[in-house]
């Protein structure tokens, strides 16, 4: 499993990158190329060309959850497909695999939309649809994980604004990847509006596996109270991990208490690395 980080909030120092408060993942595996969301603009299709990754060339479009961080790029996405038909006269047309509620509409503290713009009929003008709220296997030992059940006390379930029909939004299309390695799992999460302890949680059962070798991600670890980030770094420091790669919506008193538990290393826009 190779990685390249597209989108994130920072960038890797010398890279001369863009960075926004976002998120987008390019995950090859096996031959399998998958896009993990698609961040909030055009930053995700401007990276990809310096970096030298064709995006025009992928398996599958996998989304997380329907915020904008996570969803607005895919018109990015939308235009290079178009642009890569005009050169080559092939349409990419990549899988798009997502929560059936990941497009509904979504607001918060006076934002009349902070979830996708797309609908699934518009997505399926330029992908094959993929509605999924379970588990499903994109490749040999590549899971996405569909909904992830809430059951730890640290991580209870919290609305983050409201839904288009008034209810709160507990944010139910939240998911994360998992990937099988010689040497245990691999969890790359987008948010963990779910927690990200209730995901690895999850990831181990869908997979069938006992080691979590790495977990990478958003965190959604933001003034995160003293008795949460306790719990979490308890949890995580507990499983025996290689790496913690921290990052998008995880601030720096979360990544610092996390420290003092588990192997935190950094990461950003540019960086590559290899779960082989």
């Amino acid at each position: 499993m190779k990685l390249c980080m597209l989108v994130d909030n920072q960038a890797v120092i010398d890279r001369y990158l863009l960075a926004e408060p976002a998120l987008a993942v390019l995950v090859e595996h096996g031959g399998t190329r998958v896009l993990f969301d698609a961040g909030y603009s055009d930053v995700l299709t401007r990276n990809a060309q310096a970096l030298g990754e064709d995006l025009a060339r992928l398996d599958w479009v996998a989304l997380s959850h329907g915020h904008q961080d996570h969803t607005w790029g895919l018109h990015a996405l939308i235009r290079a497909q178009g642009g890569a038909a005009a050169r080559t006269g092939r349409v990419p047309r990549p899988r798009l695999v997502a929560h059936p509620g990941v497009f509904d509409s979504r607001g918060a503290d006076g934002l009349p939309e902070i979830g996708a713009l797309l609908t699934w009929d518009k997505a399926a003008r330029h992908f094959e649809p993929v509605p999924e709220a379970g588990p499903r296997e994109l490749a040999p030992g590549l899971f996405f994980l569909g909904e992830v059940p809430r059951v730890l006390d640290f991580e209870p379930p919290v609305a983050l604004g409201r839904r288009e029909d008034g209810t709160p939004d507990f944010v139910p299309d939240d998911t994360a990847l998992a990937c099988v390695t010689r040497r245990g799992l691999v969890v790359l999460t987008g948010c963990a509006h779910a927690g990200v302890c209730n995901t690895v949680l999850h990831a181990l059962a869908v997979t069938g596996r006992r080691r979590v070798r790495a977990v990478l991600g958003g965190m959604h670890l933001l003034d995160a109270p003293a008795a949460r980030l306790e719990a979490t770094a308890g949890f995580l420091g507990g499983l025996g991990l290689e790496a913690l790669y921290p990052c998008h919506c995880t601030d720096f008193a979360a990544r610092a208490a996390l420290a003092r538990r588990c192997p935190v290393r950094e990461t950003g826009v540019g960086a590559r690395l290899d779960f082989s």
